[in-house]
């Protein structure tokens, strides 16, 4: 079997992260902060270790301001509807993913502004100063994704995150495709509120997301209840990360989390990443080769992730995913992957694309079979 669908869920895991998870069960299972035996305890510590290392990955200021989620679009759920009022107004780029779009559609009908940038034919990716011309008297939030889970396309967000402050705006970043791939420094980068997930390239398990929550914001909560802490009072707690982490947290997917940390963190961010645009390479220089076949990406390679989208003439999406899988047992994505308006700016709407999204685990060797698979589909 060859797994390219990484861009959705990295598939396998780093050893070390079922051994840490199944440990935790056996050994740490108590409810962190919720109880001073020994069980909650080593089970709390587990949870802080996590902590620490999400907020040196960022480097953030304090791992107080690091709040564990439900999942990525659980965090940005949490940023949109904690910080906007109506009468606020918000510039995202077309694309953005549908855990974007879909919370904002909810708060426009509420009375909240939105301007979509469109991006670059020649890039893929939007302009920051698009972005910048966007703004108006009543914006309060840039909000753009670091890559996007389509075209693979980088956008600047350093530049973005410059205009951001210029302007005193705030600013957040979808970081669900780039965590793990391409370092990340929310104080260099001006980022006031970042959104990732444990489970696509921090290497983790499903059903743990990050939000980290910069100085300058002050978000409103979207759920209460008990804590751990401060339970003598009726009230939610301001103190962070406590006052977002309401009920159980998936102590044993943070607990995988912090593994899977720690794997990148010993095997290199640059080591990863440049096995990774290997793979990304092969992929993207053979399929340029064969005939009837149009890829969807960046032009400027450095400029992208390991995701590349394609399509062959004569065939939909959906038909190539099912072929791939059924006769060669290579696993791709099919469709929108969630993305709609990005789809409608590559014309690639409404079908979408198959896309290809080569991880850490995976060969140069599964590349070629994957070219040899769609030469076949095509008839070479």
């Amino acid at each position: 079997m060859v797994y390219l669908d990484n861009a959705a869920t990295s598939w396998p895991k780093p050893e070390s992260v079922y051994q840490t998870m199944d440990r935790f069960l056996r050994e740490k299972g108590g409810n962190p902060g919720h109880g001073s035996h020994s069980l909650a305890e080593s089970a709390r510590q587990t949870v802080d270790e996590a902590r620490i290392l999400t907020a040196r990955f960022l480097n953030a200021s304090d791992a107080e301001r690091i709040v564990f989620t439900l999942n990525c679009t659980d965090s940005i759920n949490m940023g949109l509807k904690g910080l906007l009022k109506p009468g606020d107004h918000v510039i995202i780029s077309n694309l953005e993913h549908n855990a974007v779009i879909r919370p904002l559609s909810k708060l426009g009908r509420q009375g909240i502004g939105i301007t979509r940038v469109s991006s670059s034919e020649i890039t893929g990716s939007a302009f920051a100063e698009d972005i910048e011309k966007a703004i108006n008297s009543k914006t309060r939030l840039i909000l753009i994704n670091h890559a996007s889970n389509v075209n693979g396309c980088i956008q600047p967000v350093v530049e973005i995150g410059q205009i951001a402050r210029r302007h005193n705006l705030l600013f957040m970043v979808d970081a669900a495709q780039s965590a793990g791939h391409i370092p990340i420094d929310v104080q260099a980068g001006n980022i006031d509120l970042l959104a990732f997930s444990a489970h696509k390239g921090t290497l983790g398990p499903p059903g743990v997301g990050i939000l980290y929550i910069g100085l300058r914001v002050d978000l409103d909560t979207t759920r209460e209840g008990g804590t751990g802490s401060f339970s003598e009072s009726e009230e939610q707690p301001d103190q962070l990360p406590h006052r977002f982490e309401s009920g159980t947290l998936n102590t044993v997917g943070i607990a995988g989390l912090g593994a899977g940390l720690k794997f990148v963190r010993e095997q290199g961010q640059e080591n990863i990443s440049a096995h990774e645009h290997i793979l990304m390479k092969i992929l993207k220089e053979e399929l340029q080769k064969i005939p009837g076949v149009t890829v969807f990406n960046a032009g400027d390679e450095s400029m992208q992730l390991p995701v590349i989208s394609f399509n062959i003439s004569g065939y939909t999406p959906g038909e190539v995913g099912a072929i791939l899988d059924q006769a060669f047992d290579i696993k791709v994505r099919t469709g929108l992957h969630c993305s709609p308006e990005a789809h409608r700016s590559l014309g690639t709407f409404p079908s979408g694309t198959v896309r290809l999204s080569p991880g850490y685990f995976n060969t140069s060797e599964e590349m070629e079979k994957t070219i040899h698979a769609i030469m076949k589909i095509v008839g070479q």
